[in-house]
């Protein structure tokens, strides 16, 4: 994804979330909520959050609940999403905390639970799912907030995984960060990388940053809007309630 020069970062959501952004420097978290790795580029180092159920929180949802009406014989994540897209940003009022599975960034906690937050008789399917897509995004915000604590500087954003692929969640990530955020042209991820440090290995290109300038391309430039980044900002300041009390519950 050409994340190799300070500034560049990715967000990546697949079964897990990652955002990873490339440093000149060895920047380490002392409470150990973000990773720091040497980079594969010699004298740089990476950042790393992690959200442990990301596009697992939709699968969850689709395999649990995403089955019923199936009748015009649309992919179930289709559908879903086009549920989500006809609903207004900010869910009606519903927010979902994605901790299925414990989670690293930022609470480092492996007994964190999910919590779906302020559901009413009027809420929908639909309404349901974009909170999950709006609760993934909040999470991976997260760690964009320690970036800032830490003054790792973020220029541009990448997006990758599956949910890379749909033009909803895009916009929402969009609009959750307050950032434009850019879509490349090849999807291979890992793959695609791995030829790239190949290449520069056998002296195809001279440095991993001319070959990422060379062949990493952006397909696409997803802008916020303004208005709904507003809203954003109120829900995620009270997605980020949500984690204290769930634990002020169930200890």
């Amino acid at each position: 994804m050409g994340i190799v020069a300070p500034g560049a970062v990715s967000a990546t959501i697949g079964t897990s979330g990652v955002v990873f952004a490339a440093t000149d420097r060895p920047a380490l978290d002392p409470k150990g909520r973000l990773h720091t790795f040497c980079h594969a580029v010699p004298g740089r180092w990476h950042l790393m959050g992690v959200t442990q159920a990301a596009g697992l929180s939709l699968r969850w949802f689709r395999d649990r609940f995403g089955a019923a009406g199936n009748e015009d014989g649309r992919d179930a994540y289709e559908r879903l999403t086009a549920e989500a897209a006809a609903l207004p940003p900010g869910s009606d009022g519903l927010l979902w905390a994605p901790y299925l599975m414990g989670e690293r960034t930022p609470h480092l906690d492996p007994n964190a639970r999910a919590a779906l937050i302020g559901l009413t008789a009027s809420h929908t399917r639909g309404h349901v799912v974009r909170a999950i897509l709006e609760g993934v995004a909040f999470s991976l915000r997260d760690s964009f907030t320690l970036f800032a604590e830490m003054g790792v500087p973020v220029r541009n954003i990448r997006l990758g995984g599956g949910g890379a692929r749909s033009p909803l969640w895009r916009q929402i990530q969009a609009d959750v960060y307050g950032r434009e955020v850019e879509v490349l042209e090849a999807e291979e991820g890992a793959a695609y990388g791995a030829a790239i440090l190949a290449g520069v290995g056998a002296g195809v290109w001279s440095s991993v940053d001319t070959a990422c300038s060379e062949v990493v391309k952006v397909a696409q430039r997803v802008a916020p809007q303004p208005a709904v980044v507003e809203r954003m900002n109120a829900s995620y300041a009270a997605y980020r309630r949500i984690y204290p009390a769930v634990v002020s519950v169930l200890g």
